[in-house]
């Protein structure tokens, strides 16, 4: 795998570098390959190719078992719902409740044992390993806890990532990786590296990496985990702002704070999906 013309050789940064103010208020801009949503309001847009009305997510009876010898243990247990465009939900769950099995199949890093996934309609519950990896890139873009952002980069070069690996000439990379930046308040900090940025800036570049190549779906692990409150609050507003744009978002967490900011949120407990709890549609 090549590497973007930069210097620096890539190692990952989860390290909180010098304070830095965070940036001010975000603006979101529907984007061309976004319909409209039918009668909903101008401007707010549903991440479904024309004509698509199916779920973003259709997980259907999806087990997981992992196998050692002869122990077999169920990290999944029958597991079954859907999540439509637009939608806004979180999935909750203590240690070893099954929440990361769960999120690794819902971001195609595994496939299910028996039972069936579809994302925006695509089975990929029966991909290749280099199926799977075309779906990771293009299709869903995901927000770590750790950041994951290459220290020797700058925010634009690690934001045109996806793009590098997806075959994109240089200059449409640039350009929509500015694009993505100046989207989540950071047109002023594209040229700064990770440890010239605050925790919750570096999350923010992480945001603009998972839009920048219009995914079906927004994944994000426990993404205020390694931040301090003011921080997680601006990373948490940015995450509504997205929803409010038409997003499709699944927010992965074990802190029911967080979790309220979702227009839905999910439990999971010993491998099965409890009663699912709608909370409001987050703070005003």
């Amino acid at each position: 795998m090549s590497k973007p013309d930069d210097d620096g050789s890539p190692e990952e940064s989860g390290q909180m570098g010098p304070s830095l103010d965070d940036t001010g208020p975000v603006w979101i801009e529907p984007t061309a390959s976004h319909p409209v949503v039918d009668g909903g309001p101008p401007g707010v847009y549903s991440p479904v190719r024309p004509g698509q009305r199916q779920p973003v997510i259709d997980v259907v009876d999806v087990w997981k078992t992992y196998r050692n010898g002869t122990l077999e243990v169920d990290a999944l247990r029958g597991v079954s719902f859907t999540i439509d465009p637009g939608e806004y939900v979180a999935i909750m769950g203590p240690s070893g409740s099954g929440k990361s099995t769960l999120m690794h199949i819902l971001g195609c890093l595994d496939i299910p044992t028996s039972g069936e996934f579809r994302l925006a309609g695509d089975d990929v519950s029966t991909m290749s390993e280099e199926e799977l990896a075309h779906v990771r890139n293009k299709r869903i873009g995901f927000v770590f806890q750790q950041f994951n952002l290459l220290s020797s980069l700058s925010a634009w070069r690690n934001v045109e990532l996806p793009l590098l690996y997806a075959g994109v000439e240089r200059t449409a990379r640039k350009r929509r990786a500015l694009e993505a930046l100046e989207r989540v308040g950071l047109a002023d900090r594209v040229d700064h590296r990770p440890g010239e940025l605050s925790g919750g800036q570096q999350q923010r570049v992480a945001v603009a990496r998972a839009l920048v190549t219009d995914p079906d779906l927004i994944l994000a692990d426990e993404p205020t985990g390694n931040l301090d409150s003011v921080s997680a609050r601006d990373v948490m507003d940015l995450l509504d702002e997205l929803h409010r744009s038409g997003r499709t978002i699944v927010l992965i967490t074990h802190d029911a704070e967080v979790a309220e900011a979702a227009g839905r949120a999910m439990r999971i407990r010993d491998g099965q999906i409890t009663t699912p709890v709608t909370s409001g549609s987050g703070p005003a």
